[in-house]
């Protein structure tokens, strides 16, 4: 048979109960008579109002004046309160706004969950957030989201003040080139690295590539900056940097909302400050190695697609990958045993570019040979038209059509020498001479794509 036992009611009184400990902070920025009359206000009104609930017991008055709330290290007070808590001194906290008890989001979070842990909540006046009187995931989100209001609007002023920098040109370079050591945020001329500088230009005006022009500077040890090899990358990078005349040109990048970086092609105002630091080579020399690298650079494409490279194998020149665009390469593969494939070159140089894998070449000679006896047994259909269709064109008019472009490009390539000549003399500006010069690059590329 069960038992029951009936447990006596208590009938102690429960109205007595300890009285909560609670404690005010207070903090303003500066040490203008303005904000510390501020803070004494904060602090005569947080003591009456404590002291004015009978179910509160006044814990202390923590303040900190003349300090920004920026990281809670800075905060002597603050760091003492958080320190009394742990030591059960406090139960309750007080304070006027989350801006005055902590601006930085990760020390705001931080301390709050600390507190929570211990028993222990607070009370934004401001805001009238009780951290004690709502699921802690709705308040970490309220949060968060004033803190992340808060951020974007100090972005936005951030981007004001760079943007206001550039304008007036006291905007002050960070990583300085190569060459050069930030002063006090300024660019010096680090004479040792000018020399090297100095090298680069000339070999290039010499002839060299940049290959080359790397190369030497690796055998005879002369580091980087940061004490690694020297790359044809690194060498064509230098050579197109203007920041070698003494000219500045900022806002080169920007980033977008999502925070990603993009390279300016026009999309944002660009500011260009002439004579902003000591040159380590003049104008002319810059311009002048432009055009060589200009003049490289389309041998070096005139190479690429040589006759000689054409014709090298039956099919080098003509497989054109369908998935990305580019040319097919011969390759040699072994499993087992070799055989000879071809390849996307883009999927050669980078796997992730291009997923198009190779294909061996007997398949292509196979889709080659089929492919011509369809041309041959339905020649009447396919090139019979084509070849009445070409006939047809005045050679003439076609031939007159290439002169007229060649006359055309050799008129931009003489131009574009008296541009040289006159940025040489000191007649032009470098602004103009790069705004005319570019544009007169663009209308050869113009034109050599209609030849």
């Amino acid at each position: 048979m069960k038992k029951v036992t009936k447990i006596v009611q208590n009938t102690a009184d429960f109205t007595e109960r300890p009285k909560l400990r609670v404690a005010a902070y207070c903090r303003v920025s500066t040490d203008s008579d303005e904000q510390l009359e501020s803070l004494e206000t904060q602090m005569k009104h947080y003591e009456s109002y404590i002291k004015s609930n009978p179910n509160w017991e006044f814990a202390g008055l923590y303040y900190d004046e003349g300090i920004t709330g920026t990281k809670k290290e800075k905060r002597p007070e603050l760091l003492r309160m958080i320190a009394d808590c742990e030591n059960r001194k406090i139960d309750f906290i007080v304070t006027k706004s989350i801006s005055r008890f902590a601006r930085n989001t990760t020390d705001c979070l931080e301390l709050v969950r600390k507190l929570i842990d211990l028993g222990i909540f607070i009370y934004f006046e401001k805001e009238n957030i009780n951290t004690g009187s709502m699921e802690s995931e709705l308040m970490l989100s309220i949060l968060s989201g004033l803190a992340e209001s808060e951020s974007v609007s100090i972005a936005e002023n951030s981007k004001w003040s760079v943007k206001r920098r550039f304008q007036n040109g006291t905007y002050k370079i960070s990583c300085p080139p190569f060459g050069y050591d930030a002063v006090d945020g300024q660019l010096v001329v680090n004479e040792a690295q000018a020399e090297t500088v100095r090298f680069i230009f000339n070999a290039i005006l010499s002839g060299k590539s940049a290959e080359k022009v790397a190369d030497d500077l690796n055998s005879r040890k002369i580091p980087t900056r940061k004490g690694g090899r020297w790359t044809a990358t690194t060498i064509r990078g230098m050579a197109n940097n203007e920041k070698y005349t003494g000219v500045a040109i900022f806002q080169k990048t920007y980033t977008d909302e999502y925070f990603n970086r993009h390279y300016n092609h026009g999309e944002k105002d660009q500011y260009l400050v002439i004579n902003h630091h000591e040159p380590i080579i003049s104008h002319e020399v810059f311009a002048a190695a432009q055009i060589v690298i200009e003049q490289r650079s389309k041998e070096k494409s005139l190479e690429r697609h040589s006759k000689k490279y054409q014709n090298r194998y039956p099919f080098s020149s003509k497989i054109i990958c369908s998935k990305c665009g580019g040319t097919f390469k011969r390759r040699i593969h072994s499993s087992g045993k070799k055989y000879i494939a071809w390849c996307c070159s883009n999927h050669i140089a980078d796997i992730n570019t291009c997923s198009m894998k190779y294909i061996r070449e007997h398949d292509f000679e196979y889709a080659f040979v089929t492919m011509m006896n369809k041309l041959i047994f339905g020649h009447q259909i396919v090139l019979k038209p084509l070849l009445v269709s070409l006939r047809g064109m005045n050679s003439d008019d076609s031939l007159v059509s290439i002169q007229e472009l060649d006359k055309k490009l050799e008129e931009n390539a003489q131009q574009r020498k008296v541009l040289v000549g006159l940025m040489t003399k000191g007649y032009l500006e470098p602004p103009v001479y790069n705004k005319s010069n570019n544009e007169l690059m663009q209308e050869a590329e113009r034109l050599q794509r209609q030849k």
